[in-house]
């Protein structure tokens, strides 16, 4: 630990998610921040704050206690907690890894237990809600740890969500992640498909939303996906791409075949958003309801498929 009581955090990867997470870790936390990204621009969501740059993982893992991770998956996880050049490589290591980012339960377990044999404890943390929120530092934050590392990071994983759950030991917070964003997902192509399906019967998406909301078939993806992009038809390239819905949901299958468990909805959606990355490209995911819209892109990839 450093010398004070106080530790010193490193976070690597300054992403859409992590720059704002970042953020806020540099204003709330008393001790030391590092922060650590292969590109020079991404700093620019931490100017003003007193975390400091370092050129190199190597630098980081020499002076933080606790290194955050917001990463784009697990080979890059893996590669960062335990490859040449990463946190473990050299004599110093944190003593606490905890990742943010989303990865399979298999690699979060996986990556533990090795980086346990190095003395190092992990904790699998991802993080759910929107860019918006994790600027406010009101994430919720799922967390696969044990009892006692839990109570030590839970303080830290404060400074960047108003909900922190403890969903178990290593890998549950990986678990409940990837069922809630295959929720989102799920709900993100009823919705759109509802929509499209009221105006075509003559009622105006923003009325059929109005009054949704008011009712039963209320929820949290209508009054963000639906309200603020599906209604007026934007999808910025700057936000959670199709792409990355794709993965998220190859995850979920991995972890339904592993555990024996039927999950038609899901690879429903996955068919959904094959049909969107190929028409939108890095298109904001609810573009899916210009897939449903336009009726014929489904059938294609269902036909590529068998």
């Amino acid at each position: 630990m450093s010398t004070s009581s106080i530790p010193v955090i490193g976070f690597v990867g300054l992403g859409v998610m992590g720059g704002a997470m970042c953020r806020n870790v540099a204003l709330k936390h008393a001790g030391d921040v590092l922060a650590f990204d292969i590109s020079a621009d991404a700093f620019a969501a931490v100017e003003g704050t007193k975390a400091r740059r370092v050129a190199t993982l190597a630098a980081l893992a020499e002076q933080a206690d606790v290194v955050l991770l917001s990463l784009p998956g697990g080979p890059a996880v893996e590669q960062v907690c335990l490859g040449a050049g990463g946190l473990t490589a050299g004599a110093r290591r944190p003593s606490v890894i905890v990742d943010l980012s989303t990865t399979t339960v298999a690699a979060a377990r996986s990556i533990d237990a090795r980086l346990a044999a190095l003395g190092v404890a992990f904790a699998d943390a991802p993080v759910a809600r929107t860019r918006e929120a994790a600027q406010r530092g009101e994430l919720s934050i799922m967390v696969g740890a044990d009892d006692d590392l839990f109570a030590r990071i839970a303080p830290l994983l404060s400074y960047m969500g108003s909900d922190v759950t403890h969903c178990g030991p290593v890998g549950c917070g990986q678990v409940v992640k990837l069922i809630n964003n295959a929720l989102v997902f799920e709900n993100t192509v009823a919705l759109a498909e509802m929509m499209v399906l009221g105006q075509r019967a003559g009622v105006q998406p923003a009325t059929l939303l109005d009054a949704v909301s008011k009712g039963s078939g209320d929820s949290f993806v209508l009054r963000n996906h639906g309200r603020k992009a599906m209604l007026p038809r934007e999808f910025p390239e700057k936000s959670f791409p199709s792409a990355y819905v794709l993965k998220d949901i190859g995850y979920v299958l991995e972890l339904a075949q592993q555990t024996g468990t039927a999950t038609r909805v899901t690879e429903l959606a996955q068919l959904y958003y094959q049909s969107t990355h190929a028409a939108h490209g890095a298109a904001y995911f609810p573009s899916v309801i210009e897939v449903v819209d336009a009726g014929h892109a489904l059938a294609d990839a269902a036909g590529d498929r068998t």
